[in-house]
């Protein structure tokens, strides 16, 4: 499943607010369309907004009308920072920024359209290492795994969430074709529910058996026995090893360390972010109070009640098992694995910036 490519001058997008219900591809011909597509979650997952923002940068390299590369880079920067508002949590997105803007600035000395060519030559790499990524991850998540299992998995960290193949569900798929025996149980991932409609949606399409269930059922589940192990992806992961994802996922790490249920983590080296020593210093998105005020459009709750809507929550190293990288497999002490695993990717000096908060309620 490709989840963003780039065809004929647009970026193209699988529209993952309107899954599972409809399946419709979203063209954006300017860097501004994909920053409103990466902002309002028609694309989402920490990969993929990576793949996203560096193919929003190609477009916006094409959107540059002179010649002067000086002034190109200049503007370079600029789309940079537009894309840099959208979201602030998950780093792929600076990371692949970042590195377009070293390509730009290169490339420039030998002429505009050298740089627009480069640029995307970048794009396109960095959806293919994305997807190599997730291949690598897979197998070496699938040996973790029993050859009978039920894994709980939280959120959508599978093709959706990446350039194809997927992180936490690319593990689970290399363990089924692994030959394992592997049923997954989804939470639903309340407010946007991705697991119920996106996690759910990708394994019934693979055939891989898959039990929905609510977000506040996992503890029972888990102490009932009927859970295994845990896998899940990240959206920024701090060099001591505290996890960034979806809100949520620090709950189901309690919970999996209480009942004594391995809990791994899966994602590509891109989510390290060593320049930080621990998860205090993760930015948290919040989201518009309306995705938790509503539910397929009708209001859930009364009127002048109070909301806070993070979009994510830290999970400290000392709740996780392992994390999966396409390097190897890191444990404790993670900031040692990490470090070697990491080392050689880009530091980033484009920090998140505040959303940009046009049409938001909060």
């Amino acid at each position: 499943m490709n989840t963003v490519e780039w065809a004929n001058g647009t970026v193209r997008l699988i529209d993952q607010t309107l899954l599972p219900l409809e399946q419709v591809w979203v063209e954006c011909s300017t860097y501004q369309e994909v920053g409103e597509a990466i902002r309002s979650m028609k694309v989402r997952g920490a990969p993929a907004i990576g793949v996203t923002a560096a193919y929003g940068m190609a477009l916006g390299a094409l959107q540059y009308p002179g010649s002067d590369p000086v002034e190109f880079v200049s503007h370079m920067r600029q789309v940079a920072d537009f894309l840099s508002r959208t979201r602030p949590t998950a780093v792929n997105l600076f990371w692949a920024l970042e590195k377009c803007l070293a390509v730009a600035t290169e490339a420039a000395e030998g002429g505009v359209q050298a740089a627009r060519d480069r640029l995307l030559e970048t794009g396109h790499r960095i959806l293919e290492e994305d997807i190599e990524a997730n291949r690598k991850m897979g197998a070496l998540g699938a040996a973790l795994l029993p050859d009978v299992a039920t894994v709980l998995t939280h959120c959508n960290a599978g093709a959706l969430a990446t350039a194809g193949y997927g992180t936490a569900l690319g593990v689970i798929r290399a363990a089924v074709e692994a030959g394992k025996r592997i049923d997954v149980y989804a939470n639903e991932t309340r407010p946007l529910l991705q697991g119920a409609r996106l996690t759910a949606w990708e394994l019934v399409a693979d055939g891989i058996p898959v039990t929905l269930i609510t977000d506040n059922m996992a503890g029972y589940f888990m102490r009932q026995g009927v859970i295994s192990a845990v896998v899940v992806g990240a959206d920024r992961i701090a060099a001591n090893g505290d996890v960034a994802n979806k809100i949520g996922t620090y709950s189901v790490a309690v919970l999996a360390k209480e009942n004594g249920i391995p809990f791994y983590v899966a994602a590509p080296t891109s989510t390290l972010d060593l320049s930080i020593p621990s998860g205090d210093e993760i930015v948290i998105e919040e989201r518009d109070p309306r995705e938790v005020l509503y539910l397929a459009g009708k209001r859930i709750a009364p009127e002048g009640v109070a909301v806070r809507n993070p979009a994510f929550d830290v999970t400290p190293h000392r709740y996780i098992t392992a994390i999966i990288t396409e390097r190897g497999v890191a444990r404790h002490p993670f900031h040692e694995a990490l470090w070697v695993m990491g080392k050689d990717t880009v530091r980033r000096p484009i920090k998140p910036r505040a959303p940009r908060t046009e049409g938001r309620c909060d």
